[in-house]
């Protein structure tokens, strides 16, 4: 594992000398240089030595973290734009271990073109059409970046619901947290409202919508818990993203708050004793915390506590246009940042039987293999006349962890090539040749049309090269 770019754009970051750093680190400057320049591996004391002197996350060091730099550099230099450039994926690579920070640009740097690109267009059609503009800029993207950024877990928030779920059991959580409520001043009542959740801070009410299901009740009231008890810990973190839009800041504030729900209803400890003795059966975990099928996979996408760790799982939710509305890769599995999913996925393929829980074993193009588990989740809160919202969520890891997951009970890991189905990342990136649900050429190869020959797909040959 090639570290030492991480190394060296740290020392830089604390315009540090190499003399100077190896001084603090107890280690001899020709040493570290050696380290700089991976001639040297970094050894564990050392790293843990780093990690205390300078107290930066075990995740700026995290092999996850390099594939989705890699994953997203890739894409980027996919598009037309680069062309005449064309960098190799050993380039990137080679970027990314030794440059990370200059990868990190880049990705900002396109996402800033992208957004200058579509404001322009914005701009012309309220010319043309006289439509207001917009900022078009996704605060839901520099959300999940910021998520993936501390690994999905966030320790403070973690304490602070630690001390409210003390007080609560499943059977009367609900009565509880009003009584919890009500030391802050809040009054708690359900009525027929239009929003699953309104808190007027002038009379100290909070209103939940009376057709909410139990999990949803007590996680919108958990969640206002959060914003009033816990709400220091969540500026502290939302005041690491730097730059962040107001909108941005906004959004993340709920999203913490979200978390820290979530682990209120499934306290750490508890629930990741129940994951490991279950074998992560998402509909017994369900049951024994009385929480709803998608914050368990919400859930067991934050079990990153050090010496109690989780498997790293990853999480994705889509809709039936195949857009996705969340996305957590703590699995190492790339998503698309700028098109749809997947067709071939399981989560894709989910919609076609709603309610029913579809396994996968699935192989990316880089040739890891994974094991997912997908279903549709629905809800409507209204009356007769109103529209049901439907998504599907994944959930999934990389086969190496399968053995523990009782999904994987009947699947011969020894010889997964007979049950992998082949799914790409999106159609513009995939090189996969033979695929009959491609919808767009690959970018990866020149396209090469016979007028005299239809295969199943329009875009689809049996070249491989």
């Amino acid at each position: 594992m090639q570290l030492g770019g991480k190394v060296r754009a740290l020392r830089r970051r604390r315009g540090l000398t190499q003399a100077r750093m190896a001084e603090q680190l107890g280690i001899s400057a020709s040493y570290l240089n050696l380290i700089e320049r991976d001639k040297r591996p970094l050894t564990a004391p050392v790293l843990i030595k780093i990690l205390q002197t300078y107290e930066v996350d075990l995740t700026s060091f995290s092999t996850h973290e390099d594939a989705r730099l890699t994953g997203d550099l890739m894409e980027i230099f996919g598009d037309d734009l680069f062309e005449s450039h064309d960098p190799s994926n050993h380039e990137i690579e080679e970027l990314v271990s030794r440059l990370p920070g200059v990868g990190r640009a880049v990705v900002d740097l396109y996402r800033s073109y992208r957004d200058a690109t579509e404001q322009l267009a914005t701009l012309r059609r309220m010319v043309d059409d006289q439509l207001p503009a917009t900022d078009l800029r996704l605060p839901s993207d520099e959300v999940t970046a910021f998520i993936e950024r501390y690994g999905n877990h966030f320790p403070e928030l973690e304490t602070a619901a630690e001390a409210v779920s003390d007080e609560l059991e499943p059977q009367d959580r609900y009565p509880r947290l009003v009584r919890r409520m009500a030391r802050h001043g809040v009054v708690v009542r359900i009525a027929d409202a239009p929003g699953m959740r309104t808190f007027d801070p002038d009379t100290g009410v909070l209103t939940l919508a009376e057709g909410l299901p139990p999990s949803t009740r007590d996680f919108q009231l958990a969640v206002q818990l959060a914003l009033i008890e816990a709400g220091d810990a969540i500026d502290a973190w939302v005041a690491k993203a730097k730059g962040a839009s107001p909108p941005t800041r906004t959004l993340l504030r709920i999203v913490l708050a979200g978390y820290f729900a979530g682990a209120v209803l499934m306290p750490y400890s508890a629930f990741a004793r129940s994951a490991r003795q279950m074998r992560h059966d998402l509909d017994r975990l369900g049951h024994r915390f009385q929480a709803s099928f998608e914050q368990v996979c919400h859930r067991l996408c934050t079990l990153h506590r050090q010496g109690d760790e989780g498997i790293p799982f990853h999480f994705v939710k889509i809709d039936l246009a195949g857009n996705v509305s969340k996305r957590f890769s703590g699995s190492g599995i790339r998503f698309a940042r700028f098109g749809g999913a997947c067709p071939r996925w399981n989560v894709s393929r989910a919609f076609l039987r709603p309610h029913e829980l579809r396994v996968q074993v699935s192989r990316m193009p880089d040739g890891v293999p994974y094991a997912c588990v997908a279903r549709t989740v629905s809800h409507r809160h209204g009356g007769h006349g109103t529209e049901e919202i439907v998504h599907a969520v994944g959930l999934g890891c990389r086969l190496e962890h399968a053995k523990d997951w009782v999904y994987a009970d009947g699947l011969d890991l020894t010889n997964p090539d007979d049950i992998t189905v082949p799914i790409g990342v999106t159609c513009r990136l995939c090189e996969r040749h033979d695929c009959g649900q491609r919808a767009f050429p690959s970018l990866q190869h020149p396209l090469r049309i016979d007028e005299n020959a239809r295969n199943t797909g329009f875009y689809t040959t049996t070249k491989t090269s």
